[in-house]
């Protein structure tokens, strides 16, 4: 398998780059690339893990290949904003494989309910399951339609100057702000009583990891449009974004290296100069841009007076981390077709009691699992059988609280104890138990599972309490005008899931609007910006 990315031991050379990118996800690398492709600017990623991508690597064991976190991704079509950035960022290298015409299927209790590509297919299937719903079918989707409009000026805000937004904000900010400071739930028992209704609907909470009754109403509006049209996944795996981004970096003259852990963000006179290393090695660029996460940047790569300085601390309280989760990865010796495996995913609740059953198995790890999200990789991507003949691989998702694992939290990666195991194998068991019964072939077929815990993504991620979507999108979260680009230090950039949203696409648009935000500080470079995206 081709290496990605150079070791940084093997590295001495680090002079002459125009930036530097703490952490390799798809906000890091998409940053990295557009100042690489517009700007033909030398940009110096630095990735912790040995692997580049976040969460779009993949992970092998003998015989297998995984996602850690993409599933599909949707709106990825030549005209849509997304299709043109991926394109650009990919020079059109990354193919994307349909996933048919039901994406998603939400499992409540026995009764299944299929989500069809298409925004009038969407709708008609949903009054055909519930019929005397009708009415507030459509309600629902006229507010989708102007959330999803509102969007576009809230995010445009994030990379103008902060007296311009203030002096427009009842055009950019307030049509927003109406959807969302509400909570999903709020907005949706506006328009029906129905609960197994409003279950439906919120079925694909899981992809922005807050339920309905926590979860910025403008959030869920972003999701449901995103996959309205339909869903893809990248042709030979998530591996391939990377795969395909990194040579545009590199045609720059940037690189990626690995295994490059950043101590400190350098800050001299108001101003980042440049990144200390764990090694004690100082690398230094006009930008520095992390995509470490929020939390990660002012509280842990700032010293402590610096963020202080800037009231980095007070900004902090007013967010909180994102939901963590568990997944089980299977492998099986038969292929997807042998198997009856299909494209769609899963989205499995025990009933419509969304919030009580979360609570309780919060606080009892042996309560109901009350979320399980199953998807079948080898079936979405056309080029698995070639990678691995006679072989098939599924996914199962579940949340789980931090609080579950905190015991073992000082603990080392694969030496974590035979309690921490037992723990693990109970958890896994009871996953398959669910897919079993809602894929009784499988049982019996399982050659090799795995499971990763809130303690796998702490280690691999460098996340605090192992959240799998940065910060949570809440109500609160959407009004924090501090998640932007640019910070209150001169030179030093976010990017990422942080400052958009969460998923391939918001961690994508979080890297557009920090390369925004650098270049059009530079009017020398508006005309290549425009020039390659018009």
């Amino acid at each position: 398998m081709k290496r990605l990315a150079t070791p940084y031991k093997r590295v001495d050379d680090f002079d002459g780059y125009d930036a530097i990118v703490i952490g390799s996800g798809i906000g890091g690398l998409g940053v990295a690339a557009l100042l690489s492709r517009l700007a033909g600017k030398r940009v110096l990623v630095l990735e912790r893990h040995y692997e580049p991508g976040g969460y779009t690597h993949t992970f092998r064991r003998p015989g297998y290949e995984w996602d850690v976190g993409v599933h599909y991704v949707g709106s990825v079509h030549p005209k849509t904003l997304l299709g043109k950035f991926l394109d650009l960022i990919t020079d059109g290298s990354l193919k994307w494989e349909p996933m048919g015409e039901v994406y998603d299927r939400i499992v409540v209790g026995d009764e299944h309910y299929d989500l069809p590509a298409g925004r009038e297919n969407l709708q008609r299937q949903l009054i055909e399951y519930f019929p005397d719903e009708a009415e507030a079918i459509r309600a629902y989707f006229r507010l989708l339609r102007e959330a999803a409009a509102a969007s576009g000026p809230y995010f445009l805000s994030k990379v103008l100057p902060p007296p311009l937004v203030h002096a427009l904000r009842p055009r950019l900010l307030e049509p927003f702000y109406r959807f969302s400071s509400r909570t999903t739930r709020e907005v949706l028992e506006e328009l029906t009583d129905d609960q197994r209704l409003i279950a439906v609907l919120t079925g694909q909470w899981g992809d922005y990891g807050l339920p309905p009754a926590q979860s910025s109403f403008a959030m869920h509006a972003m999701l449901v449009t995103h996959y309205i049209h339909g869903a893809v996944y990248p042709v030979g795996g998530s591996r391939r974004i990377a795969e395909s981004i990194v040579p545009v970096i590199e045609a720059s003259g940037g690189r990626i290296l690995v295994r490059a852990e950043v101590e400190e963000i350098l800050v001299e006179g108001g101003r980042a100069r440049g990144v200390r290393m764990s090694d004690g090695r100082t690398l230094f660029a006009p930008h520095v841009i992390s995509g470490a996460g929020v939390f990660n940047t002012f509280e842990r790569l700032l010293s402590p007076a610096t963020a202080r300085e800037h009231g980095l601390p007070g900004k902090l309280e007013k967010i909180q981390p994102s939901a963590a989760h568990l997944c089980l990865y299977l492998g099986l010796e038969h292929t997807a077709e042998e198997l009856g495996l299909e494209k769609t995913n899963l989205w499995i609740y025990p009933d419509e009691d969304v919030e009580e059953r979360l609570q309780r198995a919060y606080e009892d790890p042996d309560e109901t699992l009350p979320l399980v999200y199953i998807s079948f990789p080898s079936a979405k991507d056309p080029d698995f059988g070639r990678r691995f003949p006679g072989k098939a691989t599924v996914e199962m998702i579940t949340v789980a609280p931090f609080s579950q694992f905190e015991k073992w939290r000082e603990t080392n990666w694969k030496k974590r104890g035979e309690d921490y195991e037992a723990f693990k194998e109970q958890l896994s068991q009871r996953l398959l138990e669910e897919l079993y019964r809602q894929l009784p072939q499988l049982r019996g077929k399982i050659a090799y599972y795995e499971l990763s815990t809130p303690l796998s993504t702490q280690h691999f991620m460098n996340y605090h309490s192992g959240e799998i979507y940065g910060i949570d999108h809440s109500p609160e979260r959407f009004e924090q005008e501090f998640l932007r680009p640019p910070t209150p230090i001169k030179g030093l950039y976010l990017t990422g899931q942080d400052i958009a949203t969460c998923g391939v696409a918001g961690g994508l648009f979080g890297g557009v609007l920090t390369a925004g935000s650098v270049l059009l500080r530079n009017p020398a470079w508006w005309p290549r910006l425009l020039g390659n995206l018009l």
